[in-house]
Order: C-alpha cells, then structure tokens, then sequence
C-alpha cells in the first residue's frame, strides 16, 4: 500500500506540484495541495516544501491564497471555470503570472507547514522554509480576519459554496436558493467529461455556482463590495473557521521554533473558539451550524460533517468535545455502525445522497482531520478504528476521491492525490501525537 500510494504521488506531480487527479483536476488546488504535502513529508520533505511554496507563490497581494493555481500548458477546455472565466492577471493585486482563480479555500495551510517542518526539522533547509512561509502564512490569516470578517464578529465568512471545500453540501441550499444561475448555455462542464452525472453537483447548482464566481469576479474581487440581488452569498462555516483556528495554533508553534512569542497566535486561536462556540454551536443537535449572514434565518437546518471539524480543537468548552464525539457515533453520522467512515452529511437528513459529491459520500481528508480530532480528545481506540477503517478503504478503492461511507464503494476519480497522501501519513504512525 506505501508503494501504491508513492506511485499515485510520483503520476500526479506536475513540475514542482501535484494535482488532485490528472484527468478531473489537472492543475493545483489550495487545500488539496496542503494535505498532499502532508504525505509528501513522509516520502522527501524537500519535495512537500516545494509544493507548499510552489502554491504561495501565486499569493494575491492581499494575503489571499487562490483556491487554484492554473497550468498554462493544459488546454483552457480541460477545466472549467477555466483562467479566461477568471480572468486573475487583470485583478487588483493579483499576481500577473500564474493565472488563479479568485476565491479561496479552507486555510490548513499552517497546519501543514509545521507538520512538514516536524518530519526533518534538523534537515538542511526546514528552518529557513518555515522563516520564508511565516509572513506569508500570517497575511493569509490576516486577509480572512479582517477582509473576510464579514458577520463582524471575528469569524472569516465564505463568498461561494466552493470555498468551504464542501462544494455542493446540503448545508448551502437556503442560501444558494436565493440565487439565480447563469443560463446553461453560457458555459461548458468539463467535470462531466471525467465523472459521472450522479456523483456530481447538478445543473442548477452549478448554475448558482458560475453566477456567485462572476459577480464576485466583475467586483474585482472585493469582499465587501455591493452585488446584484441574485448574487449574493456570505455564510459563516465551522468547518473553515476551525482549520483556521488550528492553524494558528501552528502559527504559534512556528512562531516559536523561529523564537518569536507564540503568544498573540495562542490568544487569538483561543478568542476565535470563543466566537466560534458563540455564534455556531447548537448543543440540540450537538454540533456545530452554519451562519447565513444574508438570510433572515440565523442557521440553515442541515447537519454536515464541517460542523463536527472542531474537534480538532483543544480548550473547547466543557462538554463539546464529548458532545461531537456522541455526534460522530449518533444517528446523524452513524460511525463504527452503520457506517465505516463519518459520511460528508446527515444520514437522517432528505438530502443526504451517499454517492453525490459532498452531499453524502465519505472524504478521506475529512476523516484524516477528524481522527486526530479523536486523539485531540481523548479517544485512541475510536481513532484506530477510524485510521484501519480509512487504509482498508483506501487500499480497496484505488486510492478513489470520495466513497459511499456504508459500503465503502469507491467513487469520483482513482488515484486521488490526498487520498494517497493521507494514507502515507497514517501508515507512517510517527504523526500520533504530532
């Protein structure tokens, strides 16, 4: 299984990153490049680093880090939205090469620069890795704390469903209802070439989608400009505000390997859970909502699997940990019961679809984050029952992008780069603890 995940990480490199999947996704996306990263550390940490920097050298002057960093020699209609959508080099403050996509993606970033660091930190080139990536880290948190914090209460708010990650879940349909999708006919889906029309977001979603990444794009990418009605989307999401949180806790810990205080870092991952638990928590449902700042409604009423990733916090208030954790095992996720992975959404809920891109199936990066969220607090044994289910799945699959969570069936695209990669960084067992 390590030489099978090695091999798909040695197909997938292109120059000095990797993408996702040579056919589906053909260049480097943000967080899929992080996680790659991650099992890169176990195989040549050079190389991780490179493809962290390879990644923020596409950095907006702005501290943002685009959610895609496009290869000009792979052909505009292998993807879409492709860079003439995007239209990045005539931005305000964007780079003028490479080419990027103008959102964002959930900010691990920290996180796995520091767990690269942590794999050869005596070698040759680490340590001036981390000097080189701080500043460029703190102006991405910077950029989601101040130009993002669009509740106005501390918390980055997302301006499309693609940034969270979970790009069609459930938990977006009240606020995506509101908007009205580009006409069919203005644009080509190249995602249907490579996969199946039942795995994949639908028309009309991806209709909303097109229209939310034009309008955000003829604003020039402002974050608070005005835009039509029809067009807007501003959602505070648990899943994106906890990696956030984790990752300035890594901040704090590279601050200090640099011998820098790592106490601002540490207050200010402590003051966002604060927020965090404040304004998303529901201990009904016993985990974490979703905030819609443009609806009149506080919360959408779905459950998905982003509001159970702040497990991965320490110093929660009492209770919520074990709270998630009852969550995670309940009948909403049905883990170690009805299913050998934690699904993507609600298995009670009329949306859930287990094989439907993120509106049901199981994502190995997401349980990678919550098995350490599970060591985080407290419950090996629930951990390596999660980490055997998740290499037994893998191996099984081809490495495959997303599965159904109850039988394990793979879907989407094979040899999936963070799948890979997550499954060397577990097989390694040196990252318990970490």
């Amino acid at each position: 299984m390590w030489r099978g995940a090695a091999a798909v990480l040695a197909a997938n490199r292109t120059g000095a990153s990797t993408v996702p999947s040579r056919s589906l996704y053909p260049h480097q996306w943000s967080w899929d490049s992080a996680f790659i990263a991650i099992g890169l550390r176990r195989l040549d940490p050079a190389r991780a680093r490179r493809e962290i920097e390879t990644l923020f050298a596409a950095q907006w002057a702005d501290g943002r880090v685009p959610h895609i960093v496009f290869n000009p020699a792979v052909p505009l209609d292998a993807y879409f939205p492709s860079p003439d959508f995007w239209r990045s080099s005539h931005a305000p403050g964007a780079p003028a090469a490479p080419e990027t996509s103008g959102i964002v993606q959930p900010p691990v970033h920290a996180l796995a620069v520091w767990l690269v660091h942590r794999a050869a930190p005596r070698e040759p080139g680490s340590l001036a890795f981390l000097a080189r990536m701080y500043p460029k880290l703190v102006a991405w948190h910077r950029y989601l704390s101040e130009a993002r914090d669009l509740g106005g209460a501390g918390l980055a708010a997302l301006v499309h469903p693609w940034e969270s990650g979970m790009d069609n879940s459930p938990c977006w349909d009240a606020p995506l209802a509101r908007v009205v999708p580009a006409p069919r006919d203005s644009y080509r889906r190249a995602d249907l070439d490579h996969g199946s029309a039942e795995d994949r977001p639908t028309d009309l979603d991806y209709g909303r989608y097109v229209r939310l990444a034009a309008a955000y794009r003829d604003s020039g990418y402002a974050d608070r400009a005005e835009r039509p009605d029809g067009a807007r989307f501003a959602v505070e999401d648990p899943g994106f505000n906890a990696l956030l949180i984790a990752s300035e806790y890594a901040l704090a810990a590279i601050a200090a390997e640099l011998g820098e205080d790592p106490g601002p870092r540490t207050r200010r991952a402590r003051e966002l859970t604060g927020v965090l638990v404040e304004r998303l928590w529901e201990p009904g449902a016993g985990l974490f909502l979703s905030r819609d700042l443009e609806g009149k409604a506080a919360k959408p009423p779905e459950y998905g699997a982003a509001g159970l990733l702040p497990l991965l916090l320490p110093w929660l208030p009492e209770g919520i940990a074990e709270a998630l954790r009852a969550s995670l095992r309940g009948p909403r996720f049905g883990l170690g019961t009805r299913n050998l992975l934690v699904p993507s959404h609600d298995l009670t809920s009329p949306a859930q679809d287990p094989r439907r891109y993120w509106r049901g199936p199981a994502w190995f990066n997401v349980n990678w984050l919550l098995l350490r969220g599970l060591r985080q607090h407290g419950d090996p044994v629930g951990a390596a029952a999660l980490r055997d289910a998740f290499l037994r799945t893998a191996g099984a699959t081809a490495f495959a992008e997303y599965v159904d969570p109850a039988t394990g069936r793979g879907l989407g695209a094979r040899e999936f780069g963070w799948t890979a990669a997550l499954c060397l960084d577990l097989l390694a067992e040196e990252g318990v603890g970490e």
